[in-house]
């Protein structure tokens, strides 16, 4: 999910809001908030040192006479300044307070200025994107109070000897410097807070697709299978009262069985073949309303009459499958709880919205048929989802009635 791209209205991927980049991977996760948790950054860590004793000879060379030289003690600051780096990620806090000591001890002794500042941005953005924006704050003020102190006042008893005050345009570069690593530390921060933003909601339209794959999966199983096993477990009654008496009846009904058994493995195993291949097209056709006289046929088989009034119009793949499946559970409804063995399923098609009427004539039996008790749950979700609605219920006369309004043009939710 990290590797969704996060798209504009309507255009490619936006190069700002493609996530961390790789300099900043060490502030991202976990590692950055959690204390203990974090890894030991040794590589950009040495870079650093190298860089801060490197750019520290340099700059100590170019300010000669008017710095104290680089010695022994001004070699191992700029290592211990460097090295508390090391652990930024898991003690941001300890870190930035100590480079800020660190680089403050430096520039009492009078070394020269240089990249040694470097040290205490990098520590003050791990503090303030882990979230210790305080201490962040507090420790590069008082290194900048301590370089104020040593520039107008304490200079007159610290090294180099006849130091002066720092001019005006010295404290500007230095405040500049301040802004400079307040502004990059909060970007820092404000970046990484919407990049964990971003993941989290990637995250949940993962699950919510995912949990809306697995609740069409199982209705669409749930409708196949019913329908099946209601015919086949009417039948297998059949069979088994007439095994005796009427062998004929029962061979009649063991061939129903062995007919919707292997109508609804099929059925199955194309639902099954789109879970293995999601990106594949379907070998087959989804079912819509012009399997219609199928479904009448199975229902014969189970011992219903059904009587269809109606055409069906050309409908959109999904409105198709939705109305077929909607009559098929109506229908296996009428199978397993209705006492009457005739079933009317009228279509009724005007402007853009579609209507199935399916009614028995009742009473309900009141029998358990092994059901789910999802059907009706599963007709009005697929009604939904597509904009449309079911009316289910009692008759005044005692039947039953489905009534399903489908729109026929594409849209709605799907």
């Amino acid at each position: 999910m990290d590797d969704e791209r996060v798209r504009g209205p309507g255009g490619p991927q936006r190069w700002w809001r493609r996530g961390p980049s790789p300099w900043l991977r060490p502030w991202e996760g976990r590692e950055a908030t959690e204390p203990g948790a974090g890894r030991i950054p040794w590589r950009s860590t040495a870079l650093i040192t190298v860089f801060v004793l490197a750019g520290s000879a340099f700059a100590a060379h170019a300010q000669d006479g008017e710095r104290a030289s680089l010695d022994l003690f001004a070699r191992a600051l700029l290592l211990v300044a460097s090295g508390l780096l090391l652990w930024r990620l898991r003690r941001p806090v300890a870190v930035v307070f100590g480079t800020a000591a660190a680089v403050a001890v430096y520039l009492g002794a009078g070394y020269a200025y240089g990249p040694v500042f470097l040290t205490v941005a990098v520590a003050c953005c791990s503090a303030v994107v882990a979230g210790h924006r305080r201490a962040a704050w507090t420790a590069l003020g008082m290194l900048w109070a301590v370089h104020l102190l040593v520039a107008h006042w304490l200079y007159r008893w610290l090294p180099p000897a006849g130091d002066h005050p720092a001019p005006l345009g010295q404290e500007i570069v230095v405040a500049g410097w301040v802004v400079a690593i307040v502004a990059i530390a909060e970007l820092a921060r404000i970046r990484r807070e919407q990049w964990a933003r971003e993941r989290a909601e990637r995250a949940q339209a993962a699950r919510r697709r995912a949990g809306e794959e697995r609740l069409r999966i199982a209705r669409e199983l749930h409708d196949v299978l019913a329908h099946s096993l209601s015919v086949i477990n009417v039948q297998a009654g059949v069979g088994l009262a007439l095994l005796d008496s009427d062998p004929e009846q029962a061979r009649t009904a063991l061939t129903t069985i062995k007919s919707a058994s292997k109508e609804a493995l099929g059925e199955v195993r194309q639902v099954l073949d789109t879970l293995r291949t999601p990106g594949d097209a379907p070998r087959a056709p989804a079912p819509g309303l012009d399997r219609l006289p199928e479904l009448v046929e199975q229902a014969a088989r189970a011992g219903l009459t059904v009587d269809v009034t109606g055409r069906a119009p050309r409908l959109p793949p999904h409105t198709d499958l939705a109305a077929f499946r909607i009559v098929q559970e109506a229908l296996t409804n009428v199978v397993r709880h209705s006492g009457s063995r005739q079933a009317r399923v009228r279509l009724d098609h005007s402007g853009a919205t579609l209507r199935l009427r399916i009614d028995d004539d009742g009473p309900a039996t009141g029998a358990e048929a092994g059901g789910s008790g999802n059907g009706l749950a599963g007709m009005r979700e697929r009604a939904a989802a597509l904009g449309g609605t079911i009316d289910a219920g009692q008759r005044p006369d005692g039947g039953y009635r489905v009534l399903a309004v489908l729109p026929t043009r594409a849209g709605g939710n799907q």
